[in-house]
C-alpha cells in the first residue's frame, strides 16, 4: 500500500472545487470498465452473491456489497470506487446503522488483497481510517446543512442536536464517496 502521506497528497491533488461529482476530465467509459473489473474481482473472491450498483449525483462511481454470510466475518462488507483519482477505492465493514459510527475497517488480509487488485488495475486503495480524517479541502461540503440547521434552531422549528457536530466536521469520505 502507498504510504499514508502519499495517499493524503493524492486526495488533495485531485480535490477540485469546480467539480463535485467527477473531475473535468472524467472518462465515463474508462471508469465503468475499471468498476466492472473491480466487481468481477470481488465476485471471483467472494462468489456471485455480491451485488453492485452505480452512483448517481455522487462523487463515487459505484459500490459493491458483499453479504455477511460470505465474508467469513459475520458482517457485510462494502467496496466503493470514487470518480476521482485514477480511481480511489475503499472498503468498509458494516457493523451497525449510521455513518461513521456504523462502520469498521476490514481485516488486514482483505485490505492487502484489495490493495493488490487496485495496484493491478491502476487504482489507489484508500484505507477507511484515512477517509475518516477531517476534510480540509476547498469544497464547502457541509456549509449548507449547518446553515439550515442553525436557521431552524434559531426560528424555534428544531432543537439543537448532538448529531449537529457531524455537520461541522466533514471527512475525506464525504468528499470522494458520497452523494453530492
Amino acid at each position: 500500500m502507498l504510504p499514508m502521506v502519499q495517499i493524503r497528497a493524492l486526495l488533495r491533488e485531485h480535490d477540485d472545487p469546480g467539480h463535485l461529482e467527477r473531475p473535468a476530465d472524467f472518462d465515463k467509459e474508462t471508469a465503468l470498465d475499471c468498476y466492472t473489473r473491480l466487481v468481477s474481482a470481488l465476485e471471483e473472491h467472494f462468489g456471485p452473491s455480491c451485488s453492485s450498483g452505480l452512483g448517481q449525483d455522487a462523487s463515487f462511481c459505484g459500490v459493491i456489497h458483499v453479504p455477511a454470510d460470505v465474508t467469513g466475518l459475520g458482517l457485510p462488507m462494502g467496496v466503493a470506487m470514487s470518480n476521482f483519482g485514477n480511481y480511489f477505492v475503499t472498503a468498509y465493514m458494516r457493523v451497525g446503522e449510521g455513518v461513521p459510527g456504523g462502520e469498521a475497517c476490514p481485516p488486514e488480509e482483505f485490505v492487502t488483497w484489495l490493495d493488490g487488485v487496485c495496484t493491478v488495475m491502476g487504482c489507489t486503495f484508500v484505507p477507511t481510517e484515512l477517509l475518516r480524517e477531517p476534510y480540509d479541502g476547498p469544497v464547502p461540503l457541509a456549509a449548507e446543512d449547518l446553515e439550515l440547521a442553525a436557521a431552524l434552531v434559531a426560528a424555534g422549528l428544531a432543537e439543537a442536536d448532538d448529531n449537529d457536530e457531524e455537520l461541522v466536521t466533514p471527512d475525506w469520505h464525504d468528499r470522494y464517496f458520497e452523494y453530492m
